[in-house]
């Protein structure tokens, strides 16, 4: 992408295939929003996300600080509330490298570069390991909490890695480095390490993981 891409950084990490819900209640954003249902093209009402490293999503200050690889943003639903705000829907495509954020006249806007995900060969030994881990972990977060988490794993390796990522409830950093792995090979081997070290934690102290974001809920901005 050479033309600046409108910008909306949260508070949380997207991956690839997430659908992210968000009320849209800011001056900025809500311009953002209306310039996207301008597109005629609604594959083409397209945003960037990055993770706040520090700061906030709200206010003249807002994100001091963001992670620079993030996610491009479909917008795929958007609901205008009664008093100008928006409930909206858009679904993670793929990972973006910001170059540069800007002001913008009307909301952020960034010089982001399009990151394509490698192909490779992902070892089947791993991809059996990757899915049993993930199943020991739900099921010792059902016997906590109820299984939180429903349907089925996909068998594609890229959408396995994707799917893993996105479920595992850890702190941000780690989600970070889940989403800038540089394939799906290293992203399955360091998020079965992961959900290994939640598994070690929970047979210990038998409590619910300290962060719990699995999918982004509803976001206030």
């Amino acid at each position: 992408m050479s033309d600046p891409l409108p910008m909306f950084p949260l508070n949380t990490v997207v991956f690839p295939g997430m659908s992210v819900p968000l009320h849209v209640f800011e001056d900025r954003y809500r311009m953002l929003v209306r310039h996207l249902l301008e597109v005629e093209d609604p594959a083409a009402r397209v945003f960037g996300t990055v993770a706040i490293r520090e700061g906030y999503e709200v206010g003249d200050h807002g994100a001091q600080s963001v992670y620079r690889v993030g996610c491009v943003l479909q917008l795929t639903e958007a609901d205008r509330r009664s008093d100008g705000t928006y409930d909206i829907v858009a679904v993670a495509r793929e990972r973006l490298k910001l170059e540069q954020m800007e002001r913008g006249v009307d909301f952020p806007q960034g010089v982001v570069a399009v990151l394509p995900e490698p192909e490779v060969e992902v070892p089947q030994e791993l991809l059996d390991k990757a899915r049993a881990t993930f199943t020991a972990f739900r099921a010792a977060m059902a016997e906590l909490q109820g299984d939180p988490f429903s349907g089925t794993l996909p068998r594609d390796p890229d959408y396995l890695a994707w799917t893993l990522s996105a479920l595992t409830p850890l702190p941000m950093a780690e989600r970070q480095s889940l989403l800038e792995a540089e394939d799906a090979t290293e992203r399955l081997v360091l998020v079965t390490r992961l959900l290994t070290e939640e598994l070690r934690a929970i047979n210990v102290i038998p409590s619910l993981p300290a962060t719990q974001v699995a999918r982004t809920a509803w976001s206030p901005n």
